[in-house]
């Protein structure tokens, strides 16, 4: 590690909803940066106005602030590199593209959109590059004069690379070892189009220079891209501040055969976006993790384990815990298959793991939600404690905790019918004035008379406990029974079992 100040940063384009490879891409940067005592930037390279998304930026700076993941510098804080929009930066980029061209390293090339569609029906695997520029409208096969006459006529036309013939070029990934590449491979890319805006391959070399990077985890996806970002980082000079690269592995279907798409996740019924995305431009509604449900710690948790383990048996980590365990050397080069059973494991852990206090906003919105009218936040924090060992997603908490608030307006009749007998009637009867006389009322006050009542009857326990849990919450669900009773109180209590006993003797 050099001496020089960790800065990365997760660079997304603002075009639909963020896929989890992208907040886990976000995570890593996050990590490393937070460990290392470095800064985290977020950029957003919104270069392709074609495919801009109102809204979409707004989006991930919400995704982020809702995993935790806060940027030290970003459009909405700012910071010292501002701006942080390439959008903004447009007038930066020319300079460095003419530079290349001025160099030998780029040319101006004028093909229409047309005459370039034409190349590929009639040419199998047509690519821009050494094969075929010279027969093509470019500053390579043009005079300098015809090409002084196209720019002075504002003839439009973008920049491209010229790659080198014969080439070989190499870096070292952080996680993959050497990579290497042959230049004869590679098509010239575009590097600033008709509209004076650059494309990745510039924008992302420049901006990474100026902003003084100095690492860049981007998915595996990007490898083909390497050949060109390394030429031009070489190309402008400045190959010795060129940032240490990662290229992390893809995060795959659940049977491992290729990339997780946001129609595998429709097809499956499980999301892949952090949260919920509606595209304005489709009326297209994505679903997300958040609002499945999930928390955040939990949603955090699951990524950092998708390709990254700590050579331990350990799977819950806290955001702490992350950032002094987190290691590059600990992830893995191979993709890793998405478990949405898994991904459940986690939040259902975490959920258990926190406190009532920080579930108490949101089990009260999903009690709202459903029409649970909840007034007492000390009694939710009672219920919380006592149900949230079994939820899984929060949406569970209404199952598990609306019967706390209102009585039940069903119940599971069919369960209790079959062997109701006089002799139970007659137990609930007296179970009642037993009750009403209780001066104490907890679980083992409550259990002990209820137990002692069925000696006294000659009525196994075990028959009497699930007609008792019925007319409680209406079903075969919740927690100990006695532990129900004493949170509902005395009064409630009497008038379930009473509801209940005029239910089941209909």
């Amino acid at each position: 590690m050099s001496d020089k100040k960790v800065r990365v940063r997760f660079a997304p384009s603002p075009t639909g909803g963020l896929h989890l490879g992208g907040v886990r891409t976000a995570l890593f940067n996050y990590l490393f940066a937070k460990q290392q005592q470095g800064d985290f930037i977020l950029r957003i390279e919104d270069t392709d106005q074609s495919r801009y998304v109102d809204g979409a930026e707004a989006y991930v700076a919400e995704c982020l602030q809702w995993c935790g993941l806060t940027p030290d510098e970003s459009p909405a804080v700012g910071g010292p590199y501002a701006p942080y929009r390439q959008s903004e930066r447009k007038s930066i980029y020319r300079e460095y593209a003419e530079k290349l061209v001025s160099q030998g390293h780029a040319y101006y090339a004028f093909d229409t959109p047309e005459e370039l569609e034409q190349n590929r029906r009639e040419i199998p695997n047509f690519q821009y590059g050494q094969v075929y520029r010279d027969g093509l409208r470019n500053s390579l096969s043009l005079t300098e004069h015809q090409v002084d006459e196209l720019l002075d006529a504002h003839t439009p036309h973008v920049i491209r690379i010229k790659m080198p013939a014969d080439e070989r070029v190499s870096f070292t990934d952080m996680i993959r070892g050497q990579v290497s590449f042959e230049t004869n491979q590679v098509d010239d890319k575009v590097l600033l189009k008709a509209d004076g805006m650059p494309t990745y391959h510039l924008a992302v070399v420049v901006d990474d220079y100026l902003m003084k990077i100095t690492h860049a985890f981007r998915g595996e996806e990007w490898l083909p891209s390497a050949p060109v970002h390394l030429l031009l980082w070489d190309y402008l000079g400045w190959k010795a501040e060129m940032p240490q690269w990662a290229h992390l592995p893809l995060i795959l279907k659940p049977d491992g055969h290729g990339k997780l798409s946001k129609r595998d996740g429709a097809r499956l019924g499980f999301p892949v976006y952090a949260m919920t995305w509606f595209d304005g431009k489709t009326g297209e509604l994505t679903p997300g993790f958040r609002e499945l449900g999930f928390l955040p710690e939990a949603f955090i948790n699951l990524l950092a384990t998708l390709g990254w383990n700590d050579g331990t048996d350990q799977e819950i980590f806290t955001i702490d815990e992350l950032i002094a365990k987190f290691s590059l050397d600990r992830v893995s080069k191979a993709g890793a298959k998405f478990d949405f059973e898994k991904a459940k494991w986690f939040n259902g852990e975490w959920i258990k793991k926190v406190k009532g206090e920080r579930l108490k906003v949101k089990v009260k919105s999903v009690l709202e939600e459903k029409g649970v009218v909840v007034s007492e936040d000390e009694y939710l924090l009672k219920v919380i404690d006592k149900i949230k060992d079994r939820c899984v997603l929060l949406p569970d908490f209404y199952q598990q905790a609306a019967y706390f608030f209102e009585q039940p307006k069903e119940y599971d009749v069919n369960a209790v019918k079959p062997k109701w007998t006089d002799a139970k009637t007659e137990f609930f009867i007296r179970f009642i004035t037993i009750l009403g006389r209780e001066e104490v009322w907890d679980e083992a006050t409550l259990e002990t008379a209820f137990k002692a009542l069925a000696e006294e009857k000659a009525i196994k326990t075990g028959e009497l406990m699930l007609p008792f849990r019925i007319m409680l919450v209406g079903g075969k669900f919740g927690p100990h029974v006695f532990d129900i009773a004493a949170l509902l109180g005395k009064v409630e209590t009497i008038t379930r079992i009473e509801k209940g006993l005029g239910v089941f003797t209909a």
